[in-house]
Formats: structure tokens, C-alpha cells, sequence
């Protein structure tokens, strides 16, 4: 069976509902998933949820209810989110499934057998918000900075990795493995200038969670076993071309994840795509502070296309501020005013006058090589600016041209035959309503098509408005 492009992200906790920065990291994931189907390429997306942290034991305990039981209600949350956002994902992965504990055992008792796990005693700050040990020089005003708590101090026996071994090999790995280049830079220096201590990978005392399968006093420490959901639910495509993660988690996917794998003896992932935060109020939105904005809300109040848009307008790699407003704005006078509009006047005069087909010099102002470029460098925000000032030269070409006087069907065939080639490049970002074009219009959304001019048969009617002003 021949590699598929591989796409991840990480795996939320299940401790509560997902937030508006769940939804930014999968409808990245999702846009580069569908801009490569769209090149023809097959694809394999794996999300899902990390259901063995201890922050989703505490949480049920709170609530009273068994843990399994918290977990397997909350997950369908995430599932509903993917649903909503229309997240084409090829498989939901859920770190309580027996293959996936089977694996991590597996991969646990490897790493043991080298040498690389050994018994010791931890002493230090852990964040039961991040599910981490942290250093006291990492911490605000003596709190975590993510999650804003004071972190507890333990004590206690446990079984370590040998992270220290592999500095070499993971400052060598971090070259060409981490983007952007500011996200690489930061892990550099870490490793360069810091000493890289050895991961507690087993803790005691706990009732949920994996057992450790060469001592069943231990359970395997979350981090471990939630970064080989990658490798184990990867369908036969292992290594990863993309993970997509916050920039929060940077550390544990661009060192912990490959020295896990290098001591395995697995093939490392090829990329790790960090991205910013989806900010509220200029803080980070979190549910432990409780400033959080509901994705699945917005999808059903504004539309899931124009959530997704919104989300995809943000720089993938700096951190945004959300902003209804803003949201709203892009709605109204992006999608409805010009996209909208554009769909809206065309397929009318074209219903009402016909096409006739001949040479697009129209397509010439749409700049495909640097739209191409910008998408593999993961720069949507400026994809869609590109696609946007195409559309805004179409609007023009309309107006300039007089077309409703006109009625000139050749004009109407360059117009008709460009809005192919917006509704093909709009698929990663608004599927549902790039589809709902390719219809009208009667194209397929292969990104081959662009260049094959637009059937000069086709019954194209105006239909109902794309994006109804709010």
C-alpha cells in the first residue's frame, strides 16, 4: 500500500468542550488536507482525543461520575466540532482504545529494553494543566503562565527516559524539521544553552491511565503515551509529513516526540507546523481561565464556511485576537459583498445571455504560481489575500465592461471560467460553499482544471445567495 500525505494534529483533553483555538489548529490541518487532494495527491488525517491526563480523572471526580464514562460523553464533543467545521478527517483516534494502549506498551517495554528507562525519584513543580513538569524559571509571578495556577511540588518515585542521550540528534533533527523559523529557533537555543534533563515517563499512585508494562505500580505518563497516538493511528502511513500543533507544545513535539522515536527505532515525523493562538482580549483562551469562545456557536449562528474563513484569515504561525466583530465583518463584506456578489451577478446575466467560449485573458491577473508557493509555505492568510484581489479584478471587470448593458457573452465566458478557478482554490478554505459553486457552474475542484477552460455547454442559472449579510 502506497504512503498517503500524512496530516495530524494534536489530541485535545477531554475536561471540558472545545474552544475556538481547537478550531483554528483542525481547519488548518483540514485546509492542508484538502489543498493536497485538490493536487491529486491521497491523504491520510488523523485527529482525535487524549483521554488518559489526569486533568480528565479530575474532572470527573468533580462531577462524580466514573472517569471512562466522562471521557467516552466528552469526546463526542470534539467529534461534533469536527462535524460542524467540516473536518474531512480519515480517522478520530481515542487514546483509550486497546490498540492504541497495546502499542504504547509496546513502544514503553522497547525503549526500556535499550537502556533508555530507568527507576528514579522525581522532585520538582508539576502543572496539572499543562500535565507537566516545569522548571521554576518558566513560571510567572510563581504561576504557570498558560493556565495561570501555582504548580505543585512532588516528590516521588518514578520511572525516567534518557532524554539528555539524544541532545545531539535532536539539535541536528531541528533544523529542518520545525516551522516557522522563529518556533525553531526558540527550541534551538533551549537545547543549545540549557541542559536537557531526563522525562519522567512513569508515574505511581495513580488509577488512570496506562499501565506501565515492566512495573504495574506505574502508570505510563500521559505525555508519553498521547504522542505515539501519531504512530499508532496512522493506518500503515507513518512518518507523519505534517504535525500541526500549538506553539504551547512546541517542546514536546520538536524533542520529546522524535528522541522517543529515535530510541524506538521509528522513523522520524517530517515537519512540525506550530501555530499561534487564537486570542481573546489579547490572553490566551483557555478553559482553565474560562475565557473561551464556542466554535460549534459561531458555525450554527454564521455559517461553518464563514467560521472556518475567518479562522484561515488569521496567520498561521502569529497569535490572533478573536473578535466577533471582525468576524462579522469578513462575512459581510468579503464573502456576501464581493464573492457573493460576483456568484450572484454572473450566473444571472450568463442565465439570462448565454456564454461563449474563447480565450480567458481575464485569468492572467490571477497570480497561480505565487498562490501555490504561498499555500506550501502554509501562509493562508496571504492565499486568500491573492484570492481576494482576484475576485476584486472580476468584480471590476464587470463594472468596467458594463456587462448588464453589454450582455457581451464572451466577456461572460472569461468571468465564468475565472469563478471555476476561485471556487477550486476556496475548496481547502469553504468547501461547502465551493461546492455549492462547482455545481453551479458544472466543474470538477481538481486544481488541474484551472488551466482546462470551462466547458462552453455548460447550464449555469443563478441560484440561491451564497451569504446572506448579517
Amino acid at each position: 500500500m502506497a504512503k498517503k500525505f500524512y496530516v495530524t494534529t494534536a489530541i485535545d483533553y477531554v475536561n471540558a468542550a472545545p474552544h475556538i483555538g481547537h478550531a483554528f489548529e483542525k481547519v488548518i490541518a483540514d485546509a492542508i488536507i484538502r489543498w493536497k487532494k485538490i493536487k491529486g495527491q491521497e491523504t491520510w488525517f488523523l485527529t482525535g482525543t487524549d483521554e488518559n491526563a489526569q486533568t480528565n480523572a479530575r474532572a470527573a471526580r468533580e462531577k462524580g461520575i466514573e472517569t471512562q464514562k466522562f471521557v467516552d460523553e466528552n469526546h463526542k464533543l470534539f467529534i461534533e466540532l469536527c462535524k460542524k467545521l467540516n473536518i474531512d478527517y480519515n480517522r478520530f483516534i481515542r487514546t483509550t482504545e486497546k490498540e492504541h494502549k497495546k502499542i504504547s506498551q509496546e513502544i514503553f517495554k522497547k525503549v526500556f529494553e535499550k537502556g533508555d528507562i530507568y527507576k528514579g525519584k522525581y522532585e520538582g513543580f508539576y502543572c496539572v494543566g499543562c500535565e507537566a513538569f516545569i522548571t521554576e524559571k518558566d513560571l510567572v509571578n510563581g504561576k504557570c503562565p498558560d493556565h495561570n495556577i501555582k504548580p505543585e511540588y512532588l516528590s516521588e518515585d518514578s520511572y525516567f527516559f534518557k532524554l539528555s542521550k539524544y541532545k545531539d540528534k535532536l539539535i541536528k533533527l531541528a533544523e529542518k524539521y520545525i516551522i516557522p523559523k522563529e518556533k525553531k529557533n526558540e527550541i534551538l537555543s533551549r537545547l543549545k544553552n540549557e541542559e536537557l534533563k531526563d522525562l519522567c515517563v512513569a508515574r505511581a499512585n495513580l488509577n488512570w491511565g496506562i499501565d506501565n508494562p515492566i512495573d504495574n505500580k506505574f502508570k505510563i505518563y500521559v505525555w508519553f503515551d498521547a504522542l505515539i497516538n501519531y504512530y499508532s493511528g496512522a493506518n500503515g502511513n507513518w512518518p507523519a509529513d505534517v504535525h500541526v500543533v500549538g506553539k504551547g507544545i512546541n517542546w514536546f513535539h520538536s524533542v520529546i516526540w522524535p528522541a522517543i522515536l529515535i530510541s524506538a527505532g521509528i522513523k522520524l515525523p517530517k515537519k512540525l507546523l506550530v501555530h499561534g493562538y487564537i486570542n481573546f482580549g489579547g490572553s490566551k483562551m483557555s478553559k482553565s481561565k474560562g475565557n473561551v469562545v464556542n466554535p460549534v456557536e459561531l458555525a450554527e449562528k454564521y455559517g461553518e464556511d464563514s467560521v472556518r474563513y475567518f479562522l484561515l484569515r488569521c496567520p498561521v504561525f502569529y497569535d490572533s485576537d478573536y473578535s466577533e466583530e471582525l468576524l462579522i465583518k469578513r462575512h459581510n463584506n468579503e464573502l456576501a459583498d464581493k464573492l457573493g456578489n460576483l456568484i450572484s451577478r454572473v450566473s444571472a446575466l450568463i442565465e439570462k445571455n448565454g456564454i461563449q467560449k474563447c480565450d480567458n485573458k481575464l485569468l492572467k491577473n490571477l497570480k497561480l504560481g505565487k498562490i501555490e508557493k504561498l499555500f506550501e509555505n502554509y501562509e493562508f492568510d496571504k492565499v486568500l489575500n491573492e484570492i481576494f484581489a482576484f475576485i476584486d479584478v472580476c468584480n471590476e471587470y464587470v463594472q468596467k465592461n458594463k456587462v448588464w448593458e453589454t450582455k457581451d457573452k464572451k466577456i461572460l465566458y472569461e468571468l465564468a471560467d475565472s469563478i471555476k478557478a476561485i471556487g477550486i482554490l476556496l475548496w481547502p478554505f469553504i468547501p461547502k460553499t465551493s461546492e455549492k459553486i462547482a455545481k453551479q457552474f458544472e466543474f470538477k475542484i481538481l486544481f488541474s482544471e484551472i488551466k482546462n477552460p470551462l466547458n462552453k455547454d455548460v447550464k449555469i442559472k443563478k441560484n440561491e445567495i451564497l451569504f446572506r449579510k448579517t
